[in-house]
């Protein structure tokens, strides 16, 4: 199941917070469960917990004196690197239980190559394996959001090609080359969020931009992406053809 797209105007912080779970279960609750969250924002969380979940199961979430009742709206899958997580989002009215946090906190990017990022993913490719991977670009299929950086302005476009640096969105509304982004990619079950410049903008109604800064946490998100895309796919989406071109003017 893919994770509904996260609104770019939501304030979404990677923060790990222990939380006390109650599962709903044939209509009765279970005994609380110790969790943590792995990000929130002000309509859910995304959390990590031993329990397995599915989709439509009610919880209550409690941290300190706050409590909601939440639903689940996305598992990961227990194959992947994610598995453990899930989604909630809270379906009764009044404070989260992590509204402090969102206000004390702001949203935290790292350079898309420092070494903090890489460290953040638990990467630990030599060098030559890393610059190899810049070069890899996989067809892909996703929507993006998009904020011009300033402006504010939002527009929506598709994601067609994606590498480690860089990406190729199809849009009705090009952008200047050099207009700085922030974009929420989502694809597969993940939501990633990224800052990063306008390469360039094609007569196809294309254009290339190039990867800046990642947010914190979301590194293994990308990771996690782009090698889904090297398996070999049966179900229409194009996830096996690395291209050379155009992204090459992008990430190199």
């Amino acid at each position: 199941m893919a994770q509904p797209q996260q609104d770019a105007s939501v304030k979404l912080v990677h923060l790990a917070l222990p939380v006390r779970l109650t599962h709903m279960v044939n209509g009765e609750r279970s005994e609380p469960e110790a969790a943590c969250t792995y990000d929130i924002h002000p309509k859910g969380a995304r959390l990590l917990s031993l329990r397995r979940v599915k989709t439509g199961d009610l919880v209550t979430v409690e941290r300190g004196r706050g409590k909601s009742l939440c639903r689940v709206i996305w598992t990961a899958d227990p194959d992947s690197p994610l598995r453990g997580q899930f989604t909630v989002e809270c379906i009764e009215g009044g404070r989260s239980p992590w509204e402090e946090e969102l206000r004390q906190m702001q949203e935290h990017y790292l350079p898309i190559g420092s070494k903090a990022a890489l460290k953040a993913a638990g990467n630990r490719l030599r060098r030559g394996d890393q610059n190899r991977r810049r070069s890899r670009r996989f067809q892909a299929g996703g929507e993006v959001d998009l904020v011009q950086v300033g402006l504010e302005c939002r527009s929506a476009g598709r994601l067609e090609q994606i590498s480690e640096h860089g990406c190729l969105i199809s849009a009705g509304d090009l952008l200047t080359p050099g207009t700085h982004l922030r974009m929420v990619l989502s694809i597969y079950d993940v939501s990633i969020a990224l800052k990063g410049n306008v390469k360039y903008a094609a007569e196809d109604r294309s254009m290339g931009v190039e990867f800046r800064e990642i947010r914190q946490g979301d590194r293994p998100l990308l990771n996690y992406v782009l090698n889904q895309l090297k398996k070999p796919r049966t179900d229409g989406f194009a996830g096996s053809e690395v291209v050379t071109e155009p992204l090459a003017a992008v990430a190199g």
